[in-house]
């Protein structure tokens, strides 16, 4: 049975937001139209020292790619949201963000003051105006996820970006396993290089979650994940 959606809003492409999420929410991300790239960060409302850490993420799960049953992990160890739905089966956390440097070279330099919401945002910026509004900043930056974005790795190491691997409507579902402040932005991907600069819109679906039960596909998909719910409980508790 789907859940029942309270709040819908929709992300316009090079635009950013930011939202605390309260411990078991579901949040669906949908790409309206292909091609969408959302970057997103998490940190602990209540110890914002406390944050998403990449690394970690990905080393205890043992892969490189993002997909259903994967949980993301705070550097304390904690899991903030848990990936209870994918269509995709590829989402990237190692390549991080455009920066204002990278997209003046691809796409040209556009500002808000001579072209108001048309103008061409970047990742790097879009991130700090979010965080700024909680006493964050460039130090408070960490290794952020994208979203719909698969890149690659050749036989030489060579990372490649895939432009047209999110077809519209593909669609991730985040369950939140704590209290969590999400920074998120929806500007080009850094390896993107579309000829155009690229204002891909993402809908953001809010609803109440199912309780986690035993047989949960988050919380069996490895033994860390266990560890990561268990440290969960004590931390709630």
């Amino acid at each position: 049975m789907e859940p029942l959606v309270s709040y819908t809003t929709t992300m316009k492409g090079a635009s950013h937001w930011s939202l605390e999420v309260r411990k078991g929410t579901s949040m669906r991300l949908s790409d309206i139209n292909g091609g969408t790239n959302v970057g997103m960060l998490f940190y602990n409302p209540k110890n914002l020292l406390e944050r998403f850490n990449a690394p970690d993420t990905l080393k205890c799960q043992h892969t490189f790619k993002l997909t259903q049953g994967n949980c993301l992990y705070s550097d304390m160890g904690r899991i903030f949201a848990s990936i209870i739905e994918d269509t995709l089966g590829w989402h990237e956390t190692v390549c991080g963000n455009s920066n204002a440097q990278m997209v003046e070279q691809k796409w040209g330099k556009r500002d808000y003051q001579t072209t108001r919401n048309l103008w061409n945002q970047n990742g790097h910026d879009a991130f700090l105006t979010e965080l700024a509004k909680y006493g964050l900043g460039e130090a408070d930056m960490a290794a952020n996820i994208n979203w719909f974005s698969k890149v690659s790795v050749d036989d030489a190491g060579v990372m490649q970006y895939q432009p047209s691997h999110s077809p519209a409507g593909s669609e991730v579902t985040l369950r939140f396993e704590m209290d969590t402040l999400v920074i998120m932005h929806t500007c080009p991907h850094p390896l993107n290089e579309s000829e155009t600069y690229p204002r891909n819109p993402v809908k953001i679906e809010l609803s109440k979650s199912a309780p986690v039960e035993a047989n949960d596909l988050c919380l069996n998909h490895c033994e860390e994940n266990k560890r990561g719910f268990k440290n969960n409980a004590l931390y709630l508790l």
